[in-house]
């Protein structure tokens, strides 16, 4: 027997005993194991709560999800980041709504036809809202498995999750494929941790566990080395008249695709609006693959011409309708106060 083998019955008892209260777990239907795993992606669980019950408040229905204004959408994404899933998410509701009646669709492969699902997500809701004996393998599972059977091949190669998935395929428990995937999930989240010693003393496969008898937790999982992100010097313009500050939208493809932004430019660029500029404040934001380095200044404009495509927001407007990437956070409190000392005078 391998160690994977040994896994399930430790695991599933483990898992009922230390699994954290999710609303999506407490009511896993297929639209709200969907929604849950799509905020997930490349975001902590406690980050997502929050928005996930906005979002459900505000789009209760795939059909809701299907028919949302983009710019609504973007709202209840605010903060989220990674823009691109909250416009894949609308496209596969559509595409319910169009190719399956508006139910959501049961299996593997079908769901696996949705815009931004990938194997993973197609396999997290087929096992957890269906409950279909497909695995579900994200990074925190490779980690697991890696360190489990002590598997020294590089994770990010697409033949090791494809090995590890087809080891997963034998072993999950028929019974209970859901709980299986989550709990793998949950372990490699909560004591299998990625940063840092792994919290052996509370894990149920510590005993035979292969990396834990061999001293070898932390050499695994083994990946190769990232590309080392670009760095750009931007200069962002924080531009007020009469209580509003100046937005504009930024291009439908590319970073931040669609979102609303303060004017930025790259550094050395001239501002497109007259006014006296005063230094604010220095901010920086990671993409994956940029890293923004940003210089802020005021500017009160001279009078309401704004270029193409620009608008002035009040603080209603960037409350209610406007959504800005996370990018922009650094100097929000600067907007923010400005805004308020204006409605003061």
């Amino acid at each position: 027997m391998t160690e994977l083998d040994k896994l399930p019955v430790p695991l599933l008892a483990w898992y009922r005993e230390n699994a954290r209260v999710l609303p999506w777990r407490s009511d896993p239907t297929p639209y709200h194991v969907w929604v849950s795993e799509i905020m997930l992606q490349q975001t902590r669980v406690a980050a997502v709560l929050d928005y996930y019950k906005r979002f459900l408040e505000v789009l209760p229905t795939v059909k809701d999800l299907a028919e949302c204004p983009e710019d609504r959408l973007m709202k209840l994404w605010q903060g989220l980041g990674y823009y691109s899933r909250a416009r894949n998410l609308q496209k596969a509701a559509r595409q319910v709504m169009a190719d399956f009646g508006g139910t959501f669709p049961d299996t593997f492969d079908a769901i696996r036809t949705l815009s931004g699902v990938g194997d993973y997500t197609a396999g997290a809701i087929s096992s957890i809202a269906f409950g279909r004996a497909v695995p579900a393998v994200d990074g925190n599972v490779l980690r697991v498995v890696s360190r489990l059977t002590l598997d020294r091949r590089d994770v990010t190669k697409p033949e090791t999750k494809k090995d590890i998935t087809a080891a997963l395929q034998r072993t999950m428990p028929r019974e209970a494929p859901g709980d299986f995937n989550q709990a793998l999930m949950e372990l490699g989240a909560t004591v299998c941790l990625p940063n840092g010693a792994p919290l052996c003393e509370k894990c149920p496969a510590r005993d035979f566990c292969a990396a834990h008898r061999a001293g070898a937790e932390l050499d695994l999982p083994v990946k190769s080395l990232k590309k080392e992100r670009r760095v750009e010097e931007r200069t962002v313009w924080l531009i007020f008249r009469e209580g509003k500050v100046a937005l504009r939208k930024r291009p439908d493809k590319g970073l931040l695709a669609g979102l609303w932004e303060y004017p930025n430019e790259r550094e050395g660029s001239p501002c497109p609006v007259t006014g006296k500029e005063e230094f604010a404040a220095s901010g920086k934001h990671i993409f994956t693959h940029i890293e923004w380095h940003m210089t802020a200044y005021t500017l009160e404009a001279e009078s309401d011409a704004l270029p193409p495509g620009w608008v002035w927001a009040d603080k209603a407007a960037l409350r209610e309708l406007y959504s800005l990437p996370s990018a922009f956070a650094p100097f929000a409190h600067l907007v923010e106060e400005h805004l308020a000392l204006t409605e003061r005078r």
